[in-house]
């Protein structure tokens, strides 16, 4: 199927700098700033929720449980929902996601200020939250090829929609630090449910060439796109390798309460810290990759500097008891994770058919969202067992395996992605 036309207004315009070049599309950019402030809203609230969990229950096993919740429905709902997304007008129903999300938002920032809010309450909200995630998560980013209108153009665009997300993580946690030291965390709700407004605006301004649409029943859509994914070996290794480094190093989130609060003798504003630099690591990563222009290069830099980085940062972040060391390896850890998820992101969306893509970009959420989920749930059984501190060392012992044995298989999932991918 052919690629969207490129961009009329483009015609006879000065060129972007490279490492942004996406932006010069008018409909990416409406789209891009209404996404960061609905992104930095969507992390005060992941802060606030985390430590209201831990200052109700101050249970390790509870938020485990509560990122499960919030997760897990990507993992099963996600890849139906990718074949019910190829079937619709994408760019409307992001709009009423929106919507549905910042309601959401509200309720929980209601139910919160008028302590109304428990353990069961939270991790029904976090399910419905995990829900609308798992047709948003999609919808967005199988978007952004009709906003960008150009596949020469498609990675850069997955790279600065990713450097939005890792803004996000370096601003939001110290935001949401601050505004928990000086207010509650029902304030960092509803900033996150009147956030979701900017994306709503920004959608609704773009004009994207149309798309076509998948027909039939959902289940014979999901089929397709199952029977694409499964049959292709080099797309099940980079989901596999996606799988495995967000099973194991992402479960730090789940962690970081614990070490902020019992291992650093911290407050609310040191989680905020600890989860800043991660941030800040993966603004990084997604700095570099905005810059690179081989598309099969990325199968090394997601072994190596994904699992293998991640496997060391998560390693010296268990072993250390300083919280300025400690910082450095979250942004070590923060960098080796989205090397990992953008580049399996920027792969497989360069290589997937125009007609599959909601449901190749459902793959990679359920799996990416999914792999959190399980991980995190085990990581907080884990840690009420042995300590957060054991749980890390084991993440990272683990992923090291993987990570030497993934090694072997760079010569031939270089060569096969270079082979598949389509000739400009």
């Amino acid at each position: 199927m052919a690629s969207p036309p490129p961009d009329a207004s483009l015609a006879g315009t000065r060129p972007w700098p490279a490492p942004v070049r996406a932006l010069a599309h008018p409909n990416f950019r409406f789209y891009f700033f209404g996404q960061a402030i609905s992104i930095l809203g969507s992390w005060i609230q992941q802060v606030a929720l985390a430590w209201l969990v831990y200052r109700l229950t101050g249970s390790a096993a509870l938020l485990g449980l509560t990122t499960f919740a919030a997760l897990v429905p990507q993992l099963v709902v996600g890849p139906f929902a990718g074949a019910w997304i190829d079937r619709h007008d994408k760019r409307r129903v992001l709009i009423a996601v929106q919507g549905i999300l910042g309601l959401q938002a509200l309720v929980l920032a209601v139910l919160t200020a008028m302590d109304a809010i428990g353990p069961t309450l939270i991790i029904a909200m976090s399910v419905a939250l995990g829900v609308l995630n798992a047709f948003d998560t999609p919808l967005r980013q199988s978007l952004i090829n009709s906003f960008v209108g150009s596949k020469a153009d498609l990675p850069n665009a997955l790279a600065l929609n990713a450097m939005l997300f890792n803004s996000g993580r370096f601003i939001g946690p110290p935001v949401a630090g601050l505004l928990l030291a000086l207010s509650s965390e029902a304030v960092c709700f509803a900033l996150n449910g009147v956030s979701f407004l900017a994306l709503m605006a920004g959608v609704a301004a773009t004009r994207p060439a149309p798309t076509a649409r998948a027909s039939g029943s959902v289940g014979r859509v999901f089929r397709e796109g199952l029977e694409y994914a499964w049959s292709n070996w080099s797309v099940r290794m980079l989901i596999f390798a996606l799988a495995m480094v967000n099973l194991t190093a992402s479960s730090y989130a789940v962690l970081l309460p614990i070490f902020a609060k019992d291992v650093f003798g911290g407050d609310a504003q040191t989680l905020g810290w600890l989860w800043g630099a991660a941030g800040a690591g993966a603004f990084a990563a997604t700095l570099f990759m905005a810059v690179r222009r081989s598309v099969p290069g990325l199968v090394k830099v997601i072994i190596v500097g994904g699992a293998g980085l991640s496997a060391l940062a998560v390693l010296a972040f268990a072993w250390n008891r300083e919280v300025p060391l400690a910082m450095l390896a979250m942004a070590g850890v923060g960098f080796g994770i989205s090397l990992c998820n953008v580049g399996v992101n920027v792969l497989l969306q360069s290589r997937a058919p125009d007609h599959l893509r909601g449901r190749v970009v459902s793959f990679f959420s359920s799996t990416r969202y999914g792999a959190d989920a399980i991980g995190g749930l085990l990581a907080g059984l884990l840690a009420a067992q042995v300590g957060a501190r054991a749980t890390m060392l084991v993440e990272g012992v683990v992923l090291v395996l993987f990570f030497l044995w993934a090694l072997r298989l760079i010569p031939r999932l270089r060569s096969e992605v270079a082979a598949s991918l389509p000739v400009h």
